[in-house]
């Protein structure tokens, strides 16, 4: 704990006007700021401030037994500030208390090792792990601020979130004690940057929507710091909505061009063709002078090799010396080949941020040029506190050869360039925290990450159409924090496929993340097998994530089946609209350890909201807990929970006007149809890794008569995305509803009344309707990808 300086600045309660008494706060790191430091209670003396060492927002309080050298600064909105702290001392990593937390629900992300982030559910300041990039509490109202009185509120939910950003060089995280304070720790990553004032470390924000608190707060950070853009104003990849295949749980590194081929055509003849194609690693030309050929491999040790040029590998690459060797004669060959046979549209590769996991070759011919020098990572103390990581530890041991900052966009440039040449129409670029870990000498973590992912972004505009990048192994704050083109992020740690306790945790850690990345990136759910005992769980997830989908089956080793539930027959999906994320009852329990607790995840459709239930209890536990917080997994049992349409956050904006304020729900497995009210509740029993996937769209009125609800593709688990287009023409004495979409197979919607007669690309159609419970279904003949239905009344 750093000890309170006589300079410490704190927003008072009572006072009106004053300037800082330390003439340096109006310079930030040695950086000139663009205003000076007032601070004006008047502004935020009902928002955000201290008075008797109590933090409150809103009037609500926080954080109590503040140290005096806490400093409040107010944002450019009056419903938001910064936290921030004075010390006496220089340095290039503080840890600072901001005070005391009890007695509140807590939610936190955090990062469990270097590269992935996880959620923690607990209630006081000890439970907040080292690492946390995102605090949510849900706030109780303390009404001292008007009437000197501490009584909690009866009225609506509240909640105060925290965001530790980058401030200047230095990028904060926040963190507990066993005092339940809450601290934020703050560091540059270099010990030539030091400085010993940050007054805009944490980022503090209220709202009683959860998820417009947070898409408010992310567009505040986007104007104030300037060096990110949130999702909603990034070109998204055309590769989203269509099905893919990654190579990676196929082959590992052995991917080879054969078995690429064999995996196509076997997604293909089932009736799921892949249109986009991930090549993952091992098609490029590396050296690795830790692997003697010949002699037995060291685990880990392919992470020592580096990055020899830019082209790719003798496997995609037939030799002048050999006749045949059974490569391709080129990666553009190849390429062009596979687009040809199997109708891919999209095909993207893997590289690490530096090339290759140990970087790039100093010595080669065809990647001298890029400066590269090899340095040894240093891991931040927070990091090693938590979970050890093989692939870490092999980079440490074998060191990682860094291009030349300077060199950075000419190397990715030269990399990008080649593979367009070649027909490859993206990249996911993996290993983007490894910068936190290089950045001594070079200006600090901060500024290193910003250099690398400015080269790379401005590479991407200039090569790759439609922003073609998937970006991984980017978890930190300072990746997320400089993406200002990047749209798509993998949210979760790996799909293990032999790890089986693994399958429900990988669920509910990428909801959760999605919380916070979903605002800046398209949440990348991950790639899964379709053949594996947790196959629906992830593929029900998939369907209501709003991510890309794909797989990493082995050739001829599909379930399709299962696959036809998420792909259409020309291979596009029906992706929903926004990211998936839990729903706001399932904030502050844990899904995966409180015995209880059933993982509810919502999203919306043009005309629908979709929402997934999960089991995800008994299969696994979370990493880094301690002995008091590990809580025996019980044998499989069924859980029941309740799912309803409020759970469906801005229904509104599908129902727009003539809603009746009821719902046609509809069950996937069951196949039943249910009529609810905003409000109402339908039960739920799952067992573990067992899921449920509901349809939920308002009921409206058409005229005095008619009330219509769409369901959509009811094979499809998102079955609302098929829905793209509804008018209704109000005629007398015939009325019509006329639906665009596509897909085909069994079409679904509520109905009160029996229709006289419906009609799909204006031929008449047999269809049923049962008048018990009003569901009119129909079929969309095969073969057909968009389609009108019109139904007349």
């Amino acid at each position: 704990m750093i000890a309170p300086s006589p300079s410490a600045v704190q927003l008072h309660a009572g006072s009106s006007l004053f300037l800082s008494p330390n003439p340096h706060l109006h310079l930030r790191h040695g950086y000139p700021r663009s205003r000076r430091i007032w601070r004006s209670s008047m502004r935020l003396a009902t928002r955000t401030l201290i008075k008797d060492g109590v933090l409150r927002i809103n009037g609500r309080e926080a954080l109590t037994r503040v140290p005096k050298n806490v400093v409040v600064s107010p944002s450019k909105t009056d419903d938001s500030a910064f936290l921030g702290a004075v010390s006496d001392r220089k340095g290039s990593r503080h840890v600072f208390t901001l005070g005391v937390l009890r007695d509140h629900r807590l939610l936190c992300l955090f990062r469990f090792k270097i590269w992935w982030m996880i959620p923690r559910m607990g209630n006081s300041g000890s439970d907040i792990p080292m690492e946390t990039q995102m605090l949510l509490m849900e706030a109780r109202e303390d009404l001292g601020v008007d009437k000197g009185l501490h009584e909690a509120s009866n009225g609506p939910t509240h909640y105060i979130l925290f965001l530790p950003v980058l401030d200047g060089p230095f990028r904060s995280s926040l963190q507990g004690n066993s005092s339940d304070e809450l601290e934020f720790c703050i560091e540059s990553g270099d010990p030539a940057v030091e400085a010993s004032q940050f007054l805009e470390a944490v980022f503090i924000n209220y709202g009683n929507n959860p998820f417009d608190l947070m898409k408010e707060s992310m567009k505040i950070l986007e104007k104030h710091i300037g060096t990110f853009s949130v999702r909603e104003y990034k070109q998204k990849p055309a590769m989203l909505d269509w099905f893919g295949w990654c190579t990676w749980d196929a082959f590992y590194f052995d991917v080879n061009p054969r078995g690429i081929e064999d995996g196509l055509k076997s997604l293909l003849e089932g009736g799921t063709p892949a249109r986009f194609l991930i090549i993952d690693d091992g098609w490029q030309d590396t050296a690795n002078e830790f692997q003697k050929e010949g002699e037995p491999s060291i685990e880990g040790s392919q992470y020592g090799a580096r990055l020899v040029s830019i082209r790719e590998n003798s496997k995609f690459r037939s030799s002048k010396n050999v006749a045949t060797n059974g490569a391709p004669n080129s990666l553009k060959d190849f390429v062009a080949t596979i687009k040809k046979n199997f109708g891919v549209k999209y095909v993207y590769v893997w590289h690490a941020l530096m090339g290759y996991w140990g970087g790039v070759h100093p010595d080669a011919p065809g990647t001298k040029k890029y400066n590269t020098k090899l340095i040894y990572p240093l891991q931040s103390p927070g990091n090693l506190a938590h979970s050890r990581d093989l692939t870490m530890d092999c980079m440490e041991k074998y060191g990682v050869a860094m291009i030349d900052p300077n060199k950075a966009y000419e190397f990715y440039g030269d990399l990008h360039s080649y593979l367009v040449s070649q027909n490859v129409d993206g990249v996911k670029v993996d290993v983007q925290n490894i910068l936190e870990t290089l950045a001594a000498g070079y200006g600090g973590r901060v500024s290193l990450t910003h250099r690398f992912q400015q080269a790379l972004e401005k590479s991407i505009s200039k090569n790759f159409q439609d922003n073609n990048i998937i970006c991984c192994m980017g978890q930190n704050t300072d990746s997320v924090y400089s993406s200002n083109v990047s749209a798509i992020t993998r949210a979760s740690d790996d799909f293990m496929p032999r790890n089986l306790t693994s399958q429900t945790l990988h669920v509910a850690a990428v909801a959760f993340n999605s919380i916070f990345f979903g605002e800046i990136v398209v949440p990348d759910w991950d790639m899964f097998y379709s053949l594996h005992n947790s196959a629906e769980f992830h593929a029900a997830a998939r369907a209501v994530g709003g991510c890309g989908v794909y797989v990493s089956d082995k050739p001829n080793q599909h379930n399709f089946e299962l696959l036809k539930k998420l792909v259409l027959p020309n291979g596009s999906i029906l992706r929903a609209k926004y990211p998936g994320r839990p729903t706001r009852d399932c904030l502050f329990n844990d899904p995966v350890m409180d015995g209880k607790s059933l993982l509810k995840i919502w999203n919306l459709n043009t005309y629908t909201g979709v929402l997934g239930i999960f089991n995800c209890q008994g299969a696994g536990t979370w990493p880094n807990l301690n002995k008091k917080q590990i809580i025996p997994i019980s044998k499989p049992t069924y859980l029941t929970g309740h799912i309803s349409p409020s759970d469906i956050e801005y229904l509104e904006e599908v129902a727009g006007n003539g809603w009746t304020g009821d719902c046609a729900v509809y069950s996937f497995n069951s196949g039943s149809l249910y009529q609810l009210p905003r409000n109402g509740l339908l039960a739920v029993s799952l067992q573990v890794l067992q899921s449920e996937v509901f349809t939920i769209t308002p009921i409206k009125n058409y005229n005095q008569s008619i009330q219509f609800a769409p369901v959509g593709l009811i094979k499809m688990y998102n079955s609302g995305g098929a829905v793209e287009v509804m008018d209704f023409f109000d005629g007398n004495p015939t009325c019509r509803l006329s639906i665009k979409g596509r897909g085909s197979g069994p079409f679904g919607a509520y109905s009160n009344i029996r229709p006289k007669t419906c009609i799909v690309n204006s031929k008449n159609v047999e269809f049923q309707y049962d008048t018990r419970d009003k569901f009119l279904t129909l079929t969309i003949p095969l073969g057909i990808n968009s389609w009108e239905t019109e139904i007349y009344f």
